[in-house]
């Protein structure tokens, strides 16, 4: 008999991994629900017995959360992971059947890192200032930099912004040094933002940057430099005291205290006299006041320094030449040079009464101290005893007959002449002019007692005149008496000739010179008488030294018979003593 026998299966075999320990790999950050690895345990029992289902057994926190495990051995990602926190994971997984028989197995799990982390950046010192003087290679921060990330991902490289004089270099391993690298000058840029980036060398790169605000801090390299070059400034005569003329202004490129300017007037002289007392300068303002009035006709122009110095230690300064020009003002009325108008004589020209028209009388020579219009003269007749016989030049002063002169013209004429400046006001000054219309001095002796300046001289007019003519009669007799008795001594003595000691009193009429050079105007009328011891009678020639006359009448002297003894008359016999030439000039007092 064939008995078939059926074994029933009974749960002695355990699950057995096909592996006891697996590996796998797994990139940081991937996503939820990522198949890791696939682990396999395989029951020899059947059935039931045979029915493998598989658990994490891991007592680690956390590990439940980020992995799981299906019923096919399929490892799931079930959370995030992070290289940077953990670079691998050990995970137990156990494998049981349904009798409860069960085996182990290890997954070792490397997380993959990918370039996730931008390089870190920790300021460990800096400064917020530096000095524009510092020299080169002067360190002004120290930084680390650090990249959590492996390899590639993690190595970093640092630059700051270009054109600046900065520099930053590593050194050490994830430490940077920033410094200066080339001269600081805080007129140009008085502060810097420097912009430090760091990137790492991943795919694709990552980086992260960090601004570094630095001030430069002033020293005293500038000195203060003025506006101008030179200054120019005018002023009028006649100011006040204390008057404002102009302000001089200097500039520091430097800061707060190096460039704090005062001014400075320095010490000088002019024409002797220290400058100080001409100016003064401001030292907060720079403005320059007068110190005096000025006069233009006294100095017309001056210049002087003065120093911009700055706060700064030591202090830096400049100079700049100021010119100060006065400018002129009307003070000053013109001065009458020609004729001179004196208090008690009195100066009359001569016109012949055969002067043509524009024939010359006189000229009026007046000067302005002033400069420029209110140099510019002009001259007018403002009163004539005949209007329609003079005229004056505008221009010149010339004075001059306007028509023919005739017998019915008076012998005495009297002009009054105004000298006006171009000024604003305008100033004048006035001179008289006495003509007498005359040939011959007879005539104007004449008319003598009424040729005065004044009403209250006639009456002692005919009292000098008198006295003049009788002292001069006095001495012509006088003069004879003693030519004659001499004439006889000599011709006693051997015919010897002798000078005449007589003594000589000479006379100079007046000359008037032009002093702005349009010529000088003489005015002489001389007697020329020539004798000898055996003539009978004189011979008398009368001429004249220039184109025109004069006669001077002066009330203050007494009036004498002037002699002057000129050796121009030769002897028409040779052996007749020698006479002298005589001019007799006649002088009478007002």
């Amino acid at each position: 008999m064939q008995i078939h026998i059926t074994v029933l299966d009974a749960n002695d075999n355990a699950p057995v991994f096909t592996q006891t320990v697996y590996k796998a790999s797994v990139k940081e950050n991937s996503l939820k629900g990522t198949i890791i690895t696939k682990v396999s345990a395989s029951d020899a029992d059947k059935g039931s017995n045979g029915e493998v289902s598989y658990t994490i057994s891991n007592s680690m926190i956390g590990t439940s959360k980020l992995f799981q495990i299906t019923e096919d051995g399929d490892l799931i990602l079930e959370g995030p992971i992070d290289f940077e926190k953990a670079r691998n994971y050990e995970i137990d997984v156990e494998a049981v059947d349904r009798g409860g028989l069960s085996d182990s197995s290890k997954v070792i799990i490397d997380v993959g890192d990918i370039n996730d982390n931008s390089p870190v950046i920790n300021m460990i010192s800096s400064s917020n200032s530096v000095g524009e003087d510092s020299p080169s290679n002067t360190v002004v921060a120290v930084m680390s930099v650090n990249d959590p990330d492996s390899e590639e991902n993690g190595k970093v490289r640092c630059v700051i912004n270009k054109n600046i004089p900065f520099t930053i270099r590593s050194t050490s391993s994830n430490f940077y040094s920033l410094m200066t690298d080339s001269e600081l000058d805080r007129e140009r840029a008085s502060e810097y933002n420097i912009t430090v980036t760091c990137s790492d060398e991943g795919v694709p790169s990552l980086s992260s940057s960090v601004t570094l605000t630095l001030k430069i801090s002033d020293v005293n390299d500038n000195a203060p430099v003025f506006e101008r070059s030179s200054y120019k400034a005018y002023i009028v005569e006649n100011n006040t005291p204390g008057l404002s003329i102009f302000t001089v202004k200097a500039r520091d490129a430097d800061w707060n205290q190096n460039a704090r300017v005062s001014y400075i007037l320095e010490d000088s002289s002019v024409n002797g006299v220290p400058v100080s007392s001409y100016v003064s300068v401001s030292a907060d303002s720079g403005v320059i006041h007068a110190v005096r009035s000025f006069d233009y006709e006294q100095i017309k122009d001056f210049h002087f320094r003065v120093k911009a110095q700055d706060g700064g230690s030591p202090p830096l300064s400049s100079n700049v030449t100021v010119k100060i020009l006065i400018q002129d003002q009307n003070d000053n009325p013109p001065q009458v040079l020609y004729p001179v108008q004196t208090g008690g004589s009195l100066v009359a020209e001569m016109v012949p009464r055969s002067a043509d028209v524009g024939y010359l009388v006189t000229k009026v020579v007046a000067v302005d101290v002033d400069s420029g219009q209110n140099a510019w003269l002009s001259y007018k007749l403002q009163k004539a005893t005949d209007r329609a016989l003079f005229e004056v030049g505008l221009q010149n002063g010339e004075i001059r007959t306007i028509r023919q002169v005739t017998d019915k013209d008076a012998v005495k004429q009297r002009l009054t002449v105004i000298v006006e400046d171009n000024g604003q006001p305008s100033r004048s000054a006035t001179v008289t002019v006495n003509v007498a219309v005359a040939d011959s001095f007879p005539e104007v002796l004449s008319e003598f007692t009424d040729f005065t300046h004044d009403k209250e001289y006639n009456e002692n007019l005919t009292f000098y005149l008198v006295l003049a003519l009788a002292v001069v009669s006095f001495l012509f007799i006088t003069c004879l008496v003693v030519i004659i008795s001499v004439k006889i001594y000599r011709w006693r003595q051997s015919r010897i000739l002798y000078h005449s000691t007589l003594p000589v009193i000479p006379y100079y009429p007046p000359r008037y010179s032009d002093t702005l050079g349009t010529g000088t105007l003489q005015h002489v009328y001389n007697y020329e008488v020539c004798r000898t011891n055996d003539s009978r009678k004189s011979d008398c020639k009368f001429g004249r030294a220039g184109s025109q006359n004069v006669l001077i009448m002066d009330p203050n002297s007494t009036g004498t018979m002037q002699r002057i003894q000129n050796e121009k008359c030769i002897l028409d016999e040779p052996d007749s003593p020698l006479e002298g030439f005589y001019d007799y000039v006649l002088t009478v007092d007002s």
